[in-house]
């Protein structure tokens, strides 16, 4: 399949056809909130980025910063060939679960090993995820966790007719 034509970028954008594959690990000094069931989940400004072609980047927080009790293992994982094996986590919030909302590379391959005690999480089952300010939009999709911000450009990976990117 062809790769697809890049958004247009102006000034103080990114387009993510510019990331690298393999993808790109770097801290970024910028608030990151993430709110859920009426709670704030975490507020942090201690924030690592993962950026690889076609994606929105992944934002990883530090376990230590998410609100006691809202993180819980879950069952199941998954590979990444570049960042090793992954683990779940459920999101809770008062009566509310976010059911693998979340995961994390507890032992990650080398050139990844930023992402040690860190977690992402999926923007969409959230009640709001930000990044400067941002509200974010979830990746396309029901595998990826991209947050997509006005200063990110695509098209991005994840929706009808990308599996081939």
């Amino acid at each position: 399949m062809a790769r697809p034509h890049p958004e247009p970028v102006t000034a103080g954008q990114e387009s993510v056809w510019d990331y690298p594959r393999p993808p790109r690990i770097e801290r970024v000094d910028t608030p990151v909130t993430i709110d859920f069931g009426g709670i704030r989940v975490v507020d942090t400004a201690d924030v690592v980025r993962v950026l690889e072609t076609s994606h929105p980047p992944v934002y990883y927080l530090p376990i230590a910063a998410f609100a006691p009790g809202t993180l819980i293992p879950a069952s199941g994982s998954s590979f990444c060939e570049f960042k090793g094996a992954a683990r779940y986590f459920d999101v809770r919030a008062g009566d509310l679960v976010a059911e693998r909302a979340a995961w994390n590379y507890p032992e990650p391959s080398p050139g990844y090993e930023l992402l040690t005690d860190r977690v992402a999480v999926y923007a969409a089952p959230m009640d709001r995820c930000t990044v400067a300010g941002e509200t974010v939009t979830p990746q396309p999709g029901l595998f990826y966790g991209g947050w997509v911000t006005s200063w990110v450009r695509g098209p991005f990976k994840g929706g009808p007719g990308s599996m081939g990117w």
